[in-house]
């Protein structure tokens, strides 16, 4: 894209997945009522404070090994939209393999920017960290999520307690996002940008699996492609996993599955 050259309404439509996917709204109905199930059925550890504000929850399923590998998850809706609880059925797949599972919130923009969000991330992990072993997880902390998501897990995969990541159509460059509709709420400084943009920061060197949809839209692809050149440049580990006609709505259920493509990276993950 020759990006200085787009009009206001096409750089909006370059980051709009909603407009992209048609039946958006369906899927996403589906997802949030089979969370609620999910939920429901395991009632025992939900909403645990990590922090004060009120977003800063957290819910624990924990697997039957306490030493069984944990996955984070962080939800997306570009940092200003959506809630954990919406996300809680994408764990089925991982739960499937034995493991154990971690939904935190996070505040959103405008009621934090997002270097506050990117804050919390970190307040949740160091939670989980120190207190997860009292609540059953004790295994290893492998960070994911989607979207927003996708980019809080690559800026957050240095924590000294994430072993790995995987990394599900992120957004790793924000400066194009301050010319678009979504910085109405995050309201990005230069400094944010460049201390925010995974493509701009030392490259860690965990092993995080870079997942998108080959169906979404090209700054997303592009972003993704963009984030696994700069790491594998520096020799770092990690698959780059082109789910095939996936959008960026369907890819999430390639996790909700035992047998699906990511849930099936997150078992070769950690070796």
């Amino acid at each position: 894209m020759e990006w200085g050259s787009l009009s206001h309404a096409a750089r909006d439509a370059a980051y709009n997945n909603s407009a992209a996917v048609a039946d958006s709204p369906a899927l996403n109905a589906a997802r949030e009522a089979r969370s609620a199930e999910f939920c429901a059925a395991h009632p025992a550890k939900l909403d645990l404070a990590y922090g004060p504000e009120p977003r800063n929850r957290i819910d624990l399923f924990p697997a039957a090994d306490p030493a069984a590998p944990c996955l984070v998850f962080l939800h997306g809706g570009y940092w200003q939209r959506n809630s954990r609880e919406q996300f809680a059925c994408l764990m089925e797949g991982p739960r499937a393999l034995g493991w154990s599972v971690a939904l935190p919130g996070y505040t959103l923009a405008p009621d934090a920017s997002l270097t506050e969000i990117a804050e919390e991330v970190t307040a949740a992990l160091d939670w989980l960290a120190a207190n997860g072993p009292a609540h059953g997880i004790g295994g290893r902390l492998v960070l994911s999520g989607w979207s927003a998501g996708g980019h809080l897990t690559a800026l957050a995969l240095g924590h000294p307690a994430v072993a790995a990541g995987l990394a599900i159509s992120g957004v790793f460059e924000l400066g194009p996002i301050r010319d678009t509709y979504l910085n109405d709420k995050l309201l990005l400084t230069d400094a944010e940008i460049a201390a925010l943009s995974p493509l701009r920061l030392p490259v860690v060197a965990k092993p995080l699996v870079i997942a998108y949809g080959t169906a979404e839209l090209a700054a997303l692809v592009g972003d993704s492609r963009a984030l696994h050149a700069r790491r594998a440049a520096a020799h770092a580990p990690g698959a780059l996993v082109p789910v095939a006609g996936a959008d960026h709505f369907t890819i999430v259920l390639e996790l909700q599955k035992p047998d699906g493509v990511l849930t099936r990276q997150l078992s070769a993950l950690l070796g």
